[in-house]
This record gives structure tokens, C-alpha cells and sequence, in this order.
């Protein structure tokens, strides 16, 4: 057995350095997020494996907007499946609306009145509805023909002019997949248009064949799960038609006792064929606007 090697703190040290660390002190959290960040970085040198990332939860709220596109531009990224409310986020702060700094304790009545809205100490302003809105409305010729949601995705990327996930997925090709987007701001505007008589043909189902495909075509899979729900099952599902993944990383704050996705620990995957008996993985219990910036910001330098 190792040794726990204790965490010194010297002056000026980097990220990367506090990351190893962690690694070396091998246990607990900070031994976690070591691990994660050597597995992340293993799964991106590895030229076999194809990388899927799923993100839910406030991700954008929570800051973690500028990491998520840093990762998405670095062209590490084979699929990226997310959630409506991260792609509503999103596409608020690229048509320039920002989130705002809040209290868990602000009266919500007041806030209502004033036009904000709160996730958990984090604000946005209601009026992000009606940008998103303007912008559907003036470009919904663009939205023709029988598309999937992953090509709906993209083409409302072509259109956003300011640097956003939905625009760095567009213009470097990222297969974006949004199972859920119906459920979502962007899903609302959508069907404001519908009631006034527009139509659109997205099939929802469609791109199932393809996130399907490029799970088999592939002789290794990496998962990088930040949060879970929805994103994390659709890349879950998909690499039971394939090996499973060989390396897997994923950032919870869930516990697997109630026996939801969020929660289920990377190992349960190995009884469903999603990842392999003898894959590199780890979990992360940790609020993922700590744990993700800390591993990113290592793996980067290492890169």
C-alpha cells in the first residue's frame, strides 16, 4: 500500500501542481479529483478513443460557461450532449445578457415582480426569454426541411454571432445532442411560433442512429459526466450497443441510494454493458464548479 503523501501548499503553485498533489495524496476527495485528472488526460491521448461529454445541471449560472467552451474548442470533443435549460443559458449570455450574483434567501415574490429568476443564488433576467424569442422569430427560414435536433442545433448556432457553446459546437462540427430540448426555454420559443402558425419538422428519434453509430465505430469510448439525468443516459444507452466505455469520469453531487441516474455510481454501468469490467474510472462526489475547474486546468497544462 501507498502512502498518503500530505498536501503542501508552496508559494505560487500552479493548479496542475495542486492537481498532483491530490493524486498524490491518493484519497478522500482531493485523491478523486487527482485521479479524474489523469484518466481525462489518458482518454485524450489515447487515439482510439472517441470522447463523449454529458453536461446538466446550472453549469452556465454556476461560471462554468467559459470552461465548457475552452473544452469544446480544444478539439478533444467527439460527441457533447447537454440539457435545454444549459443551451438556454447559453445562448441568454451570447445575445448579451449576463447571470447575476443572488442570495439562496432573496425573497422570491420580490424577484418575480422585479423580472428575475433564481437558480438556487445565481439570477437571470426574464427578459432573456424575449431575446431568445427575437432571434427564433427573425431566422425561422432557416429551420427547413426535416432536420434532426442535433442539425436544428446547428443551425441555430450558424446564427448566433457572439462565442457560445452553441456556436463553438456549430462551427467545429461537434455532434451536439439535446434529447430534452422541448423542455427548455429555447423548446418554448420554438412553440410560440408554432401557435402562430409556423411549422418545423424535427425528428426526435433521429439522432439516436447517429450518437448509436459513433459508439460503435470505435474501439474505445471515454465518458466525462458532469452531473446527470438526461445526458448522462443518452451516452449511457448508446454505449450498450457498442464495448462500453473504457475510461470514464463523472462529477455528482447525487447518492445512488434512491437508485436515480444522477446518483448511480460509474461501476453500476458494467452490469449494463456501458462500461467496461476493466475500464479506468472514477467518481467525483463534488459540486461540479469546483471539481471541473480544477481537473480541466490540469489536464490543459499537461496537454
Amino acid at each position: 500500500m501507498k502512502s498518503v503523501k500530505q498536501i503542501k501548499i508552496d508559494k505560487n503553485l500552479t493548479v496542475n501542481e495542486l492537481v498532483l498533489r491530490f493524486e498524490s495524496s491518493g484519497v478522500l476527495g482531493a485523491g478523486k479529483i487527482g485521479k479524474a485528472a489523469n484518466i481525462f488526460h489518458d482518454m485524450i491521448k489515447d487515439k482510439e478513443c472517441k470522447i463523449f461529454i454529458g453536461a446538466a445541471g446550472p453549469l452556465v449560472p454556476g461560471g462554468l460557461r467559459e470552461i465548457l467552451i475552452d473544452i469544446l474548442e480544444s478539439d478533444i470533443v467527439d460527441v457533447f450532449v447537454t440539457t435545454g435549460a444549459t443551451l438556454t443559458h447559453d445562448l441568454g449570455e451570447a445575445l448579451g445578457f449576463e447571470h447575476l450574483q443572488g442570495h439562496h434567501m432573496m425573497d422570491d415574490k420580490e424577484l418575480n415582480k422585479q423580472g428575475y429568476d433564481r437558480v438556487y443564488d445565481s439570477l437571470m433576467q426574464n427578459k432573456i426569454y424575449e431575446a431568445i424569442e427575437k432571434l427564433i422569430k427573425d431566422n425561422f427560414e432557416i429551420f427547413k426541411g426535416r432536420l434532426t435536433i442535433k442539425e436544428f442545433l446547428w443551425k441555430l448556432g450558424s446564427v448566433v454571432k457572439s462565442r457560445s457553446i452553441i456556436k463553438t459546437c456549430y462551427e467545429k462540427k461537434i455532434p451536439l445532442f439535446c434529447p430534452g430540448i422541448a423542455d427548455s426555454g429555447i423548446g418554448l420559443m420554438v412553440w410560440s411560433q408554432l401557435v402562430q402558425g409556423k411549422t418545423i419538422d424535427v425528428q426526435v428519434f433521429d439522432d439516436l442512429k447517429e450518437i448509436i453509430d459513433i459508439a460503435w465505430n470505435k474501439q474505445k469510448n471515454g465518458v466525462l459526466y458532469i452531473g446527470g439525468g438526461l445526458p448522462k443516459n443518452y451516452i449511457q444507452q448508446s454505449l450498450q450497443f457498442s464495448k462500453g466505455a473504457s475510461y470514464g469520469i463523472q462529477i455528482t453531487t447525487d447518492r445512488e441510494e434512491p437508485g436515480g441516474s444522477s446518483g448511480a455510481p460509474l461501476r453500476e454501468g458494467i452490469s449494463w454493458g456501458k462500461l467496461e469490467p476493466d475500464a479506468k474510472f472514477v467518481d467525483v462526489i463534488c459540486d461540479a464548479t469546483i471539481a471541473l475547474p480544477l481537473i480541466w486546468s490540469s489536464v490543459k497544462d499537461k496537454l
